[in-house]
């Protein structure tokens, strides 16, 4: 549902490794008590608000009211250290919905969180979902939250006439894609548009160009084995990825305003020369998140499916393995015993759920075979058919990861590194040293 990464990713991020780690949750003999209710009113807690919540509320009071069911909504912007504090006080609601599967995780290897598999229909989800989105939620082979909204980041946007125009095409391969970049730029205009500010977040999309060319050149098990640390930072595959982004950033002409802007850069806007007369760049990777107020210029929104093109960030070699990075919200049970609540968390996880939602250009169905008429222009569907035609579906990796890491010296020493105020074998060794021991 959200617009940017979770919360542009970092109070929620530092909230959760304070959650995974704290002394304070409660022992797991405890936490099995978990909610009692058995009514028709049930909570439902989650970490969106304003128009992105009433839009969610909207596609689920209906439903709810035609089946005897009272929600009492309790959206909050501070979920996980919320709902950190809820467990504490073992004062849980019915339903949650997670930003970050390492929270929901923590909790359920708790015992806090109830099994899914016996509630939801598993075999139509195992055949309806996006590859690999339901290993988001799933602890010790057992599903305890599931994907009920999708984002994609493993996108690049371009200025549709121009650079068809100019007889361009969209690469297959992380070759061609440098490929391409060298043709733009030996033709006199500059490739690519970057940008990694954002305020206390600087330099989450800088992580998110290492996770994604890391997933598609290493494949997932590798990419979930780093996001562990079982691989590390200074290992040859983060050093692949990493000399594959500083080809395109680093090298004069390439990027608006060269290396010196990209950390001044705000990931909102600095596509924007993308959309002038003539093209200021050729290209923006980002998440679909940005093709939105606040992100793209309004009159370019107005007429996005003209004025936008997209592709899926290539596979390593054409026609190979072409995984997804992306994050979304999952849904966890508290009240086992709860009928109302199984009721809701089954409405969720059907692929028609989402269908007025998508309909404001925010959604994105977890779902291959929701209808994609409900997206509200072709753009939004293309980015769908990425996610749906993908090998795999991987969360993203700082996310997942420590919060001092993830949140913490992953962000800084990437910008450092791309600042030229460290060098990359001092950026990689700082990140893993500030992994924490256990």
């Amino acid at each position: 549902m959200r617009r940017g990464p979770t919360v542009l990713k970092g109070v929620a991020a530092v909230a959760a490794a304070a959650l995974l780690t704290s002394g304070c949750l409660v022992s797991p003999e405890d936490a099995r008590t978990g909610n009692d209710n058995t009514s028709s009113t049930i909570e439902f807690m989650l970490g969106f608000t304003g128009d992105q919540f009433e839009a969610f509320r909207a596609g689920v009071d209906p439903y709810a009211k035609s089946q005897g069911i009272k929600i009492n909504w309790a959206p909050t912007s501070n979920f996980n250290q919320l709902i950190n504090t809820r467990v504490q006080g073992r004062n849980l609601p019915d339903i949650a919905m997670f930003p970050q599967p390492g929270v929901l995780r923590g909790l359920a290897s708790r015992n806090t969180l109830t099994p899914l598999d016996g509630i939801l229909d598993m075999p139509t989800l195992k055949s309806s979902m996006t590859a690999g989105t339901l290993d988001a939620g799933t602890v010790g082979g057992q599903l305890f939250g599931v994907l009920v909204s999708m984002n994609v980041k493993s996108l690049v946007f371009y200025p549709k006439q121009p650079f068809t125009q100019a007889g361009y095409t969209e690469p297959k391969s992380l070759q061609e894609l440098l490929d391409l970049t060298n043709k733009i730029r030996t033709g006199g205009k500059t490739p690519w548009c970057l940008g990694i500010e954002s305020g206390a977040a600087t330099g989450w999309p800088a992580t998110d160009w290492i996770e994604d060319t890391l997933l598609h050149q290493q494949g997932v098990q590798k990419y979930n084995q780093w996001v562990d640390h079982q691989i590390t930072f200074e290992s040859p595959e983060v050093r692949e990825a990493a000399d594959f982004f500083q080809q395109i950033a680093f090298t004069d002409g390439n990027v608006v305003g060269g290396r010196k802007s990209i950390a001044s850069n705000n990931f909102a806007t600095a596509a924007n020369p993308m959309f002038r007369s003539p093209p200021g760049c050729f290209m923006y990777k980002q998440g679909n998140f940005v093709a939105a107020p606040g992100g793209f210029p309004d009159t370019v929104l107005k007429d996005i499916d003209n004025q936008v093109g997209v592709f899926g960030y290539p596979p390593a070699t054409a026609g190979g393995d072409n995984p997804v990075l992306g994050g979304g919200d999952l849904a966890g049970l508290f009240s086992k015993n709860n009928e109302y609540a199984k009721k809701i968390m089954r409405f969720m996880s059907t692929k028609d759920f989402g269908a007025s939602i998508a309909k404001q250009g925010n959604y994105i169905s977890p779902h291959k075979d929701f209808d994609q008429n409900n997206y509200p222009n072709g753009v939004v569907k293309q980015i769908a058919d990425i996610a749906y035609k993908s090998t795999a579906f991987a969360f993203d990796g700082s996310d997942q990861m420590p919060g001092e890491v993830g949140s913490g010296s992953f962000w800084k020493d990437m910008t450092a590194w791309i600042s030229g105020q460290q060098n990359l074998d001092e950026a990689l060794k700082g990140i893993d040293e500030s992994w924490p021991a256990s």
